[in-house]
């Protein structure tokens, strides 16, 4: 079974759940009387609103590319996730409203044993439903399952926590339960928070991980031919769906033939080991001693600024009389034009014969 399916059939599992856990809890509300139980039972009504979502992103980000959306439209499954994060958050925050409210004007509450058994079993349910959906979330990698299962295991706390302060309050006749929704709701307001700004960060790229991108680095440097390895840069259009680029250094004398099939090797060979598609550009780098004089220059000058971290692409074409060089600034420096426009005024006056193209690059990855 596929992802999407797979994705599809927890859904369906947790719409099902959840729908007979609020036909329960609506019943226990209607004999006991308590608020409590009918906000859990409306949690458990807006995971099953929750889920409806997943299906319906699920299966718009499956959708095939098309002219209008050529690079897929796996991204929609984002947007799932940012809208069950604010379904979860909205519901906890009306939660902790009417918690307050009944702090502030208590209510009796009459629990019985039937009450009682029927909030035991929801435990044990949103248990064994959480460890489901964990055990899928990590398979498939779904934002949407994660932020299910989040809810999944905070909804068992709150049963648990209401049948305990339910017994409580049979036996020492002490109304606590609303300080601890209170409580509660503190914490899964947090974690919905968590969830939305993890998968905004998602949806609007976040820096790779730099074990991953050492692993890519030593990778390409492994090659024979390849100099330096620069620019990593990830582009995830869809979960578990990722394209890099990178940069990589090669001597000016390689043919067209020689690159190709060097370029050709090394997105085989990480798409093969890494399931990463990689694509590959390439710089030009001087065999010739002659300028590592112009080089060595560059590089002095470039110490004397702090908030630079990198110069990479150096390349002196003789017959156009051209340094290039890129120049990575850390994102703390405020005017990198400014600096930069020194470097080459500097290096204007050490070699006055040549003219100096350089290009302010992005602190991308480690």
């Amino acid at each position: 079974m596929n992802r999407d399916k797979q994705i599809i059939k927890v859904s369906y599992i947790w719409i099902i759940t959840n729908i007979v856990l609020v036909i329960f809890k609506a019943i226990v509300w209607f004999l006991a009387n308590s608020i409590a139980i009918i906000l859990d039972a409306v949690n458990n009504l807006s995971d099953v609103v929750s889920s409806v979502i997943t299906i319906i992103g699920t299966k718009l980000s499956a959708k095939k590319p098309d002219k209008e959306h050529p690079y897929w439209h796996g991204r929609i499954e984002y947007f799932a996730s940012v809208i069950i994060a604010v379904i979860v958050l909205v519901a906890w925050l009306v939660a902790l409203k009417e918690s307050i409210e009944k702090i502030i004007t208590p209510e009796d509450t009459n629990y019985t044993t039937v009450t009682l058994v029927v909030v035991l079993v929801a435990v044990f349910v949103k248990f064994f439903l959480w460890k489901y959906v964990k055990n899928q979330w990590k398979k498939l990698n779904s934002g949407s399952l994660i932020a299910s299962g989040t809810d999944a295991i905070s909804d068992g706390f709150i049963s648990l926590s209401t049948f305990i302060w339910a017994l409580i309050s049979i036996f020492f006749g002490i109304w606590l339960e609303w300080y601890l929704w209170v409580i509660i709701s503190f914490f899964i307001i947090k974690a919905a928070y968590e969830i939305l700004k993890d998968t905004i960060n998602e949806m609007i790229w976040i820096r790779a991980d730099w074990e991953l991108t050492k692993k890519i680095r030593t990778k390409i440097q492994s090659f024979e031919w390849v100099l330096g390895v620069y620019d990593l840069a990830l582009h995830s259009y869809w979960p578990n769906k990722i394209v890099w680029t990178a940069h990589i250094q090669v001597n000016d004398e390689m043919t067209a033939k020689e690159l190709h099939r060097l370029t050709r090797e090394i997105t085989v060979d990480i798409y093969s080991h890494m399931g990463i598609i990689m694509t590959i550009w390439v710089y030009a780098s001087n065999n010739s001693w002659e300028y590592w004089e112009i080089k060595n220059a560059l590089s002095e000058i470039l110490k004397k600024y702090d908030k630079i971290l990198q110069m990479h692409w150096f390349y002196v074409d003789e017959s156009r009389k051209t340094v290039s060089f890129d120049v990575i600034f850390d994102f703390e420096e405020e005017h990198p034009e400014k600096v930069l426009k020194e470097i080459k005024k500097e290096m204007k006056k050490k070699y006055p014969d040549y003219d100096y193209a350089a290009i302010i690059d992005t602190d991308i990855s480690d």
